[in-house]
C-alpha cells in the first residue's frame, strides 16, 4: 500500500470509473487497484442491482424499460456513494459496462472531485477466456458469451479516447501489471 497515492491537497480521494465488456477484468482490477490505497471502496453496479429483492429486471438485448430504470437507479446510487466516500478521502472504483454518455450522467454528482475514467480493453478471445474461468459470479457465466460477442463491436476503444477516457489494453498483462499501468496514467485535474 502506498500512502502517496491519496495525498491530495484537499484531502479528497479519486473516483475511478472502469468500463469494459464482461471478461475485461473490471472487478478484479478495481479490487487490486484499491488495495494500493490506504482507504478504498469498490462499487460494482452489478452488485448494487442484485440487492433488489423482488422485481429485478435483468438486461436484455431489447433494453426493457424497467431494466434501464434499474440501471439508472444503481448508477445514481453508486455516483452519490462515490461522492460521499471520495469527499472523506477514499479512493473509489465504480465498475460497469459503460459508454461515455453514461459517465456524463454519473459525473453530475462529482463536481469538484477528481474522476479517472478508464476503458479496460482486451481481445475478444481473452474476454471469453476470462469469462470462462471467472469465479466471482453466482450463475453460469456461459450465459454472458453472447453478450460479450454483442458488446465487443459496440465498444471500440476509439470512442472512449475521443471522449477523454484512458484506454488500457490488458490482453497480455497480469492483474498487477494492469494496475501498474492505471497508476502510471497521466491525468489532468
Amino acid at each position: 500500500m502506498n500512502s502517496d497515492l491519496t495525498e491530495r491537497p484537499d484531502g479528497q480521494g479519486v473516483i475511478w470509473v472502469l468500463s469494459g465488456s464482461p471478461g475485461a477484468g473490471k472487478s478484479s482490477v478495481s479490487r487490486s487497484l484499491l488495495a494500493r490505497f490506504p482507504f478504498g471502496l469498490h462499487l460494482p453496479i452489478d452488485d448494487l442491482r442484485e440487492l433488489v429483492v423482488s422485481g429485478i429486471a435483468h438486461p436484455a438485448p431489447d433494453h426493457p424499460p424497467e431494466a434501464a430504470r434499474q440501471f439508472a437507479l444503481a448508477r445514481t446510487a453508486a455516483a452519490q456513494t462515490a461522492r460521499l466516500y471520495a469527499q472523506a478521502g477514499f479512493a473509489v472504483a465504480i465498475d460497469d459496462v459503460l459508454w461515455p454518455a453514461d459517465l456524463a450522467f454519473m459525473a453530475r454528482h462529482w463536481e469538484g472531485l477528481e474522476v479517472r475514467p478508464v476503458r479496460l480493453f482486451t481481445t475478444l478471445e481473452v474476454a471469453h477466456e476470462r469469462n470462462r474461468t471467472r469465479t466471482n459470479k453466482t450463475y453460469d457465466t456461459s450465459l454472458l458469451a453472447p453478450l460479450i460477442d454483442g458488446l465487443y463491436p459496440q465498444m471500440p476503444p476509439g470512442i472512449y479516447r475521443e471522449a477523454g477516457w484512458a484506454v488500457v489494453d490488458s490482453s497480455a498483462l497480469t492483474l498487477e501489471a494492469t494496475v501498474d499501468a492505471l497508476l502510471r496514467l497521466e491525468w489532468t485535474a
